[in-house]
């Protein structure tokens, strides 16, 4: 037989042309899912209603999961009862632990125990979660990241308890948290991932409660004032942060079998780092430790005057 080569170009233009049409309608249809699946992902995590996934998102979010909230009074009474009497926990409650004569050295103990504790929860669900889910993805990438810093929210919680912070109130009124409470943890959340400003943010804080300065004034500054500022640079530091997160997570599940076995060691490498960062800023403030060395940007609280906020509210 013959050999043409001409129809045999001709063949091959045909099924080149017929693949690219066949890779091209694949390339399309999974984009198309691909968008589908993210705007389910927005609807689902934008619960502020602002058209993005931000880390207030993920903040209410995790407060609203069973769990994440912690008591003040119930941990630092877990947390103490082996080693400490009735009347001495009683005043770390109504007080500090440092003002209770708890030694610095048993809260550090106390401190890298949550972290692993917590740490060792959130590496199990991450792994879990992040089994490859099929059409499943959308509904486990919002839970996947919602667990992720939930646990996060509950490790910051118990540190600022044991440094010496008050009652975080996470309690929401209807479907609303208090703007305060949000921004405290959007300030904790920046100090774990060392964002700028958020450690001196932090201290600040400290320096006005230790100080006595009420919390009305505090909250001012966390909302209107000086720490406010602050606050919004951190969130948006994340803002960019949630979107990559929100969508690498995504591709990450849609590859087979390495999801979960990945999922679960980034979170574990990636956990303490973070915490360990909020437990050092929070060990050596004025709230904490009476031998703190301040800085000057510890008094952006105190040096401010909020009495025109104050009035106007």
């Amino acid at each position: 037989m013959k050999f043409d080569k001409d129809k045999l170009s001709e063949k091959l233009g045909q099924l080149t042309s017929a693949t690219g049409k066949i890779a091209t309608n694949i390339s399309d249809k999974t984009k198309d899912i691909i968008t589908k699946s993210k705007d389910t992902v927005v609807t689902t995590m934008d619960v502020n209603g602002d058209g993005t996934v931000d880390i207030e998102d993920i903040i209410i979010l995790g407060l609203k999961t069973p769990g994440i909230s912690i008591s003040r009074s119930q941990f630092l009474s877990k947390e103490l009862m082996k080693n400490y009497s009735k009347e001495t926990i009683e005043k770390a409650i109504a007080t500090t632990p440092a003002k209770a004569d708890i030694p610095i050295e048993e809260i550090n103990l106390i401190a890298d125990n949550v972290i692993q504790f917590e740490r060792t929860c959130v590496t199990g669900i991450s792994a879990a979660l992040g089994t490859p889910g099929g059409a499943a993805m959308a509904a486990t990438i919002p839970a996947d990241i919602i667990q992720y810093y939930g646990y996060m929210l509950r490790t910051a919680q118990k540190l600022m308890y044991l440094y010496g912070f008050p009652e975080i109130d996470t309690n929401a009124e209807g479907e609303k948290f208090d703007s305060e409470t949000l921004n405290i943890l959007i300030v904790c959340l920046g100090v774990m991932y060392g964002v700028a400003g958020a450690n001196n943010a932090i201290k600040a804080m400290a320096k006005a409660l230790a100080c006595g300065v009420e919390k009305k004034l505090i909250n001012a500054a966390l909302t209107k004032g000086t720490i406010y500022p602050i606050v919004k640079s951190v969130a948006k530091w994340f803002g960019v942060r949630m979107t990559k997160e929100v969508f690498a997570g995504f591709f990450k599940k849609a590859i087979p079998v390495v999801g979960g076995v990945v999922g679960g060691g980034i979170t574990y490498v990636s956990f303490k780092p973070c915490c360990d960062k909020l437990k050092s800023s929070l060990q050596d403030t004025l709230l904490s430790n009476p031998n703190h060395q301040e800085v000057a940007e510890e008094n952006i609280i105190i040096e401010a005057d909020y009495s025109d906020i104050i009035d106007n509210e």
